[in-house]
């Protein structure tokens, strides 16, 4: 297969979407740089201005999985407890982040039970059966610190009847080990372009505390506690269902 080049890029949507909540507009116009080198300058596009990034293929790649074989996301609903249980909804979803994460959000939501409490005090209490911004919150840390060029295999979802399983590609990288995977305040990015990417969409506000929020999100909506398994070569969250 033939290399990236500039072509396989969406520009128009580097120029609509990307470009403005990355650089301010006056800096843009200050700048009077051409779109090669605004793509560069943003660690899209390599330095000789020739070949999109892994970061420019995710963050505006017109088709990423393409040229990253591993670049997508797949999604399956399963009616049971286990994998040989009966499929009942299955997806693969592709796109940029720009656009892969929002479908994500949507198929997250559309899955997710809230239920009516009227028995335990005088008000009607709704709860979700898992909190939306958990899932959120543990599918973007995937997508962000997952291994993109040494492995085919696609972020995958499972969600089973009892809980949601989240496995990416990858395991703990640098000063993050196996053993310290999931400690509070400990941190490293396999992929700081693509966590730059995601923090210039507003996918992220803080680095480093995703795992916590999920936590606590959790916690406060009475779901059991995250578990997390960290292998050398993938990392494993499951999200246990509200009872």
């Amino acid at each position: 297969m033939e290399p990236a080049a500039v072509s396989d890029l969406d520009l128009d949507q580097f120029r609509r979407d990307y470009r403005p909540a990355a650089v301010a507009p006056d800096i843009v116009d200050q700048n009077q740089r051409t779109i090669e080198q605004q793509l560069a300058s943003l660690r899209l596009l390599s330095t000789d201005m020739c070949r999109p990034t892994v970061a420019g293929l995710l963050a505006v790649g017109k088709s990423p999985a393409d040229y990253i074989p591993g670049a997508y996301i797949q999604f399956l609903r399963i009616d049971g407890e286990s994998l040989q249980d009966p499929i009942a909804d299955q997806k693969d979803l592709h796109g940029p982040l720009i656009e892969l994460i929002p479908r994500l959000d949507t198929v997250l939501s559309a899955n997710i039970h809230v239920a009516t409490d009227v028995t335990s005090s005088d008000r009607e209490a709704r709860r979700p059966d898992y909190p939306i911004a958990a899932l959120h919150q543990l599918t973007r840390n995937a997508l962000m610190h997952r291994n993109y060029e040494s492995s085919n295999a696609p972020t995958r979802i499972n969600w089973f009847n009892d809980r949601i399983e989240i496995q990416n590609p990858g395991g703990p990288y640098g000063q993050v080990t196996v053993e310290s995977f999931g400690t509070p305040d400990l941190t490293d990015y396999r992929n700081p372009t693509i966590a730059e990417v995601m923090r210039n969409l507003d996918f992220v506000q803080r680095f480093g505390v995703g795992i916590s929020i999920a936590r606590q999100q959790l916690s406060d909506n009475g779901n059991p506690d995250l578990e997390l398994v960290a292998e050398t070569n993938h990392v494993l969250a499951i999200v246990r269902k509200l009872k």
